[in-house]
């Protein structure tokens, strides 16, 4: 460029250094959101090198989801405290963003490790263990509800695992109480639940204890679930152990990874009485 303008971009240098092509400069000279300093007689434009830090800036809330006509209204009413005000309000947003990413990265590494164990188990077994102690977040009490509010809880239950970051990618299962097992109501639970490894105060938990469990899985629908049960009761009545206070059911294998419901598996941990 002729001296006598000064140290300037052209168009095309400009937009290398901020890695874009040139059809997006003349786009944001067209709406008003980042014009070149000069223009000459010959109709060509120039920006000065301290126009790439307002360039930077537009991208860097484009990348934050900032719409261009939002951009735009910024940049008509410039000011150091509505820049500081919008800067404050995207780094809330990133951590935002940045706890629901690791949020996410938990949920996916607690998938794989469930995943994993499921592929040694063997299906058949029937196996007495001690389970260690476990923090569970219930649902409403479920135990001879109608369908609709059946659905109503199930709604709750997973929109308050959403809201309060509580989905921690472990499987969502079922809590059945003794009674209702012993009257062959195996479908009739009390509680959904989904375990908390690392609890977050201010929510109500289900402290599962320590202690014996008669382990086995149903391959199947719930349908045919009961067929499982009385195996699990004669494995049972061989060890002479009798049934504890809760019944807990989690998925191993469900629709995530199975196509069909005679496929699924589901884990069943019966709690074994002191």
């Amino acid at each position: 460029m002729d001296k006598k303008y000064g140290k300037y971009l052209t168009t095309g240098e400009f937009a290398k250094l901020c890695k874009v092509n040139k059809q997006t400069l003349f786009y944001y000279d067209q709406i008003g959101l980042l014009s070149p300093i000069l223009k000459n007689e010959k109709g060509y434009r120039y920006y000065s090198i301290r126009q790439i830090e307002l360039f930077f800036v537009i991208d860097l809330l484009k990348d934050l989801d900032m719409s261009l006509h939002d951009i735009q209204l910024y940049m008509k009413n410039k000011s150091p405290e509505r820049y500081l005000s919008l800067m404050h309000q995207k780094k809330e947003e990133i951590m935002k963003k940045r706890q629901e990413i690791e949020m996410k990265e938990k949920f996916i590494e607690a998938q794989i490790a469930l995943m994993e164990e499921a592929s040694h188990l063997d299906f058949q077994q029937v196996t007495l263990e001690i389970l260690p102690e476990a923090t569970l977040y219930l649902s409403k009490n479920i135990e001879n509800i109608t369908e609709e509010e059946f659905v109503e809880v199930v709604s709750e239950f997973i929109n308050e695992l959403n809201e309060s970051h509580l989905d921690t990618g472990y499987p969502i299962g079922v809590i059945t109480k003794r009674e209702q097992i012993l009257k062959g109501e195996f479908t009739n639970y009390s509680y959904l639940y989904i375990e908390q490894p690392n609890p977050k105060e201010g929510h109500p938990y289900f402290k599962s204890v320590k202690g014996n469990f008669i382990i086995g899985y149903h391959i199947g629908d719930e349908n045919t679930i009961h067929h499982t049960y009385k195996r699990l009761f004669s494995e049972m009545e061989r060890l002479n152990v009798t049934i504890g206070e809760y019944v807990f059911e989690e998925y191993i294998y469900d629709s995530v990874v199975k196509n069909l419901k005679e496929h699924y598996v589901t884990k069943i941990m019966i709690q074994v009485a002191q």
